[in-house]
């Protein structure tokens, strides 16, 4: 039987230093032999389930539901289980307790006559679908995902059928125990986190946690708790990692759109910056001007006083004009950028509150610049350098932001091949006939995954050589990609923030896309970039987002026969307009994938107290016709290699070119 795994003498010796010091970890055949045997039935378990969401923009509620429910994947669980059983309120109570157990005991202790009772069938209920959940695992993964506290207690129920003759009272008497000693609310919260787990084996964030709604930070702590995740930065992610990074063009972006959104719960509570400085330096310049055209984009759900909102729109054009300033000064840095273009402030005629932009006159909404010097237009005066040190300490010095931002660095990337699986945020550089476009880098050219390679390790440089040498500014980058017309994180020929404040007619507002974003929907464009990158399988898919698909206009995310798939479907308040609906989410499992359209969600409240759910639309995009396990995926390819290093040990040991270290 060990014939086929075979090798030659000489092929084991090229190996020998590996394989020694592999006999460290298995130092016996028959240890090694179990593993063997171990990891080639892993590899004929079901794949796991990979859950995909993007451009979530600071939504932490339905952020953080979405994942509690996993997209309506424990909802199905509940029916494939007591389907016709239980009356539809009573699985609504139990997917809801599934979902917020801590808060769902709170009224049911508040509610319910007689709790023993109560306790003991939804025990019972949560111990079955656990152990569905869990059945596509082993017995050491799940055992490693058990809560401390009752790992032996969970382990025996999820293991023992409580209808078996042999141990039906043994089972009995664990329930029993178990609400006798008051441990069921601790028992169910921690059964209830452990079906949250199970029914996601890998998490994917296809960037932009940021901007926008009120809770990156709140999002940010899930999934640095999360088990299993990885992010494909966004643009606007690079945005807060550059402020990070200490760039002071970054840091005045990441204000400025907070004070656009009137969002500065994420700055100020979430990561302690201090954003006194510029209220006082605002109200010093701005305070007896009228800053109508910077009022904030307020959520009706935002209660703001007169002054408030004033107050606000003062400190949004304080720090807009000082970011024109520093835009200017990258582009003067960098002409390999090719964003001179972008150079706007020495276009303005300050005497007559115009500027000039391709070969046109236009009148300025509002001309009113006490800290523009005109023949210097991009240096900052004494009082802005001030306010910009003093920001910049706030963001390098807190200690909770750069945790959060040293876990993008280590969890995530600009993409990331995942299953046969191309997942990155926003496009791949193209040229109009399709080809990739070449992009000039300090002194050389770098184009399709190159381009991504080189940009990726940039961004990285950005963060951990900070405190080695400014003097080269390398945060630049992180500017750059933030809104560069070649950054795969952009994808626009510029981004007219400036035209859009002071400038009434539209057609300087335009932005002209990447070629990409006409051609995406070509299925001979898609395999070529999913071949660039090393991906062939006719089962590939590109999963992006960024731009949010209006499928209230018609729009599909489904691109180029399936493809590659578009899942921005408006996570964000502010695009549900435009998409009319409340985003996508992605599933993957071993039956094939799913897209699910979500409608807009209430409040956690509702969902609690009303037991409310998120109106979801399930669409089966494909389905395998053999189950896929774990042998097909990424994972599988690694347990193989394994496999194969161990046989090589095996025979190693059965002739004698490495002594087995038995146990005395």
């Amino acid at each position: 039987m060990m014939q086929k795994y075979s090798l030659s003498t000489d092929e084991i010796s090229d190996n020998l230093r590996y394989l020694e010091l592999l006999s460290k970890q298995y130092p016996t055949i028959n240890e090694a032999s179990t593993e063997i045997i171990n990891l080639q039935a892993i590899l004929n378990l079901p794949k796991g389930t990979e859950h995909f969401l993007t451009d979530i923009h600071g939504e932490y509620e339905p952020f953080v539901h979405v994942l509690k429910n996993a997209s309506g994947v424990i909802k199905r669980k509940i029916e494939d289980l007591f389907g016709n059983s239980l009356m539809q309120s009573e699985k609504k109570s139990l997917a809801t307790l599934i979902y917020y157990p801590e808060q769902k005991l709170e009224i049911v202790l508040k509610q319910e006559e007689n709790i023993d009772d109560w306790y003991k069938i939804n025990l019972y209920r949560l111990i079955e679908i656990c152990r569905y959940v869990s059945s596509k695992y082993t017995r050491s993964k799940v055992r490693k995902a058990l809560p401390k506290d009752f790992t032996y207690i969970i382990e025996e129920l999820l293991h023992e059928q409580p209808k078996g003759i042999d141990k039906y009272e043994y089972y009995e008497q664990i329930i029993r125990t178990i609400i006798d000693t008051d441990r069921s609310k601790e028992f169910i919260v921690a059964l209830s986190k452990l079906i949250q787990r199970l029914v996601i084996d890998r998490l994917h964030i296809l960037g932009d946690i940021f901007d926008r709604g009120p809770g990156a930070d709140i999002i940010m702590d899930t999934l640095v708790d999360y088990h299993s995740v990885d992010i494909q930065w966004g643009n606007h992610d690079i945005l807060w990692m550059g402020a990070a990074c200490g760039s002071d063009v970054c840091i005045a972006n990441v204000i400025k759109n907070s004070l656009k959104y009137a969002n500065l719960d994420t700055l100020e509570n979430g990561y302690g910056i201090n954003l006194l400085p510029l209220a006082t330096f605002s109200m010093d310049f701005y305070k007896d001007y009228p800053c109508d055209i910077f009022l904030p984009k307020i959520d009706c759900d935002k209660k703001y006083s007169i002054n408030e909102i004033n107050l606000i729109a003062q400190m949004h054009k304080a720090i807009a004009i000082i970011l024109f300033k520093l835009e200017g000064q990258v582009i003067l840095r960098h002409p390999e950028f090719n964003m001179n273009h972008r150079l706007l402030l020495n276009k303005i005629n300050y005497d007559e509150g115009t500027i000039s932009l391709n070969g046109k006159t236009y009148k300025l909404k509002d001309s009113f610049f006490p800290t523009i010097d005109p023949k210097n237009p991009y240096e900052l005066t004494p009082d802005e350098k001030e306010l910009i040190d003093k920001l910049k300490s706030s963001f390098i010095n807190s200690d909770k932001y750069n945790k959060h931002v040293r876990f993008l660095y280590s969890n995530g990337s600009l993409y990331l091949k995942f299953n046969s699986n191309l997942l990155y945020h926003g496009f791949i550089p193209l040229n109009e006939d399709g080809s990739f476009k070449k992009v000039k880098i300090a002194d050389k050219e770098y184009k399709g995954k190159e381009l991504l390679d080189k940009l990726d390790m940039l961004a990285r440089e950005a963060y951990f050589s900070k405190d080695k040498d400014d003097s080269d500014n390398k945060e630049d980058i992180m500017w750059y990609l933030w809104c560069g017309a070649s950054s795969p994180l952009f994808g626009k020929d510029r981004m007219t923030i400036f035209e859009q404040y002071f400038i009434e007619e539209k057609e300087t507002h335009y932005e002209n896309k990447d070629p990409y974003f006409s051609l995406r929907d070509n299925e001979d464009i898609c395999k070529k970039i999913l071949k660039e990158f090393g991906l062939s399988s006719s089962e590939s898919h590109i999963i992006n987002g960024h731009m949010p698909v209006e499928e209230k206009n018609g729009e599909s995310p489904i691109k180029a026969n399936g493809t590659l798939l578009v899942i921005d479907g408006g996570f964000s308040k502010a695009y549900q307009h435009k998409t009319g609906l409340a985003g996508y989410t992605l599933i993957y499992n071993s039956f094939g994938l799913q897209l699910v359209s979500h409608q807009p969600f209430e409040s956690t409240d509702a969902a609690i107290k009303e037991e409310t759910d998120i109106l979801s639309t399930t669409l089966l995009l494909e389905q395998v016709v053999n189950r896929k396990r774990v042998g097909d995926t990424d994972v599988g390819v690694t347990l193989k290699q394994q496999i194969e290093d161990l046989k090589m040990l095996l025979n190693a040991y059965r002739k004698g070119l490495i002594k087995q270290q038995n146990k005395i």
